[in-house]
């Protein structure tokens, strides 16, 4: 079964950081790409970044700079570093992982930056 469980998510003041984790199981994580999606309240889910089982990484436009996506194969995980914080950052963050035609998501993780 496979499984992916977010973490590090909370409330920040707007121009702050914090690291979201997700951590993998059942599957052979390195093989996958793994992403970050995001779904603020009334909005459609979005993209915020993906890395690849080689390392290549994509960022939507709106976090370019600001945010950082890593992944550790030894640790089966996958890490979100989001600097410079803006209120409209606000959402509910889902780890997404995919490999062909199988596709994973894990259940989210509330980030509010409001002062």
């Amino acid at each position: 079964q496979v499984q992916l469980v977010e973490s590090g998510g909370g409330l920040v003041q707007p121009g702050g950081s914090l690291r979201l984790s997700c951590a993998v199981s059942g599957t052979i994580f390195r093989l996958y790409t793994m992403g970050w999606y995001r779904q603020a309240p009334g909005k459609q889910r979005e993209l915020v970044a993906t890395i690849t089982s080689t390392g290549s990484t994509n960022y939507a436009d709106s976090v370019k700079g600001r945010f950082t996506i890593s992944r550790d194969n030894a640790k089966n995980t996958v890490y979100l570093q989001m600097n410079s914080l803006k209120p409209e950052d606000t959402a509910v963050y889902y780890c997404n992982g995919r490999l062909g035609i199988m596709e994973y998501w894990g259940q989210g993780t509330q980030v509010t930056v409001s002062s």
